[in-house]
């Protein structure tokens, strides 16, 4: 369904993304920000699954500005420099998402939707760009940003068995920007969401978040 494409970000960083589009008529948009092991195959089917919702996906490969089309295992040999590239590309993060908001645009509203490090992503451009809505499953690193206040609508997705986003940085987040609503699902780990990761994935609440993301996407996007 979807292509590989390329992009060119305002600092003329040029970069690959995945770009999924509907068979008929595209109800808006959404940025799919990655978690911090790539645009992988998980990601492409993410945005597939967008694509046959009828909203036009696209996910940027963030990496691209320190090592093009790279992709990391998830049997965490590459852990550490994952990590270290997910630090790195912060201060880029929000110029590169807003090079794939544009690139589909045309669509209509547009949306940002991220995954671990991509949660965090979703959580900095809904603060920092002009997203029409912001969907953060379980944002690593999100809960570091509190003082940050949303220019848009924002969800977040997380499991109370996280360790990375954990239930005291939650309750720290809420009580500080209330204006944010967190979906809580009891029993269940970080990267629920993932089902190639079958000691993470939780069918159940997976559903359950894609239900009310559609919700969310259909009230405030189209």
């Amino acid at each position: 369904m979807g292509q590989n494409i390329r992009l060119t970000a305002a600092d003329g960083h040029e970069m690959g993304a995945y770009l999924a589009e509907p068979s008929g008529p595209a109800r808006g948009a959404i940025v799919v920000a990655m978690e911090m092991y790539g645009v992988n195959d998980y990601l492409r089917t993410v945005c597939d699954n967008y694509a046959a919702d009828g909203y036009v996906a696209i996910a940027p490969q963030f990496f691209d500005r320190f090592a093009p089309d790279v992709n990391f295992p998830y049997d965490g040999s590459a852990y550490g420099l994952a990590k270290q590239y997910s630090a790195d590309v912060v201060p880029h993060i929000v110029t590169d998402a807003e090079a794939a908001m544009a690139h589909v645009r045309a669509a209509g509203k547009v949306a940002i939707s991220g995954y671990c490090f991509g949660g965090t992503v979703t959580w900095l451009a809904a603060c920092r760009s002009d997203f029409d809505a912001a969907i953060a499953y379980y944002g690593s690193d999100m809960c570091d940003y509190p003082d940050e206040e949303a220019r848009c609508p924002v969800i977040c997705h997380v499991g109370d068995k996280d360790t990375a986003v954990p239930p005291a940085d939650v309750a720290m987040f809420r009580e500080r920007r209330p204006e944010c609503h967190w979906y809580v699902y009891p029993g269940v780990l970080h990267g629920f969401d993932n089902w190639t990761r079958a000691e993470r994935y939780d069918a159940e609440a997976s559903k359950l978040a894609r239900r009310r993301t559609m919700d969310f996407l259909a009230e405030h996007i189209g």
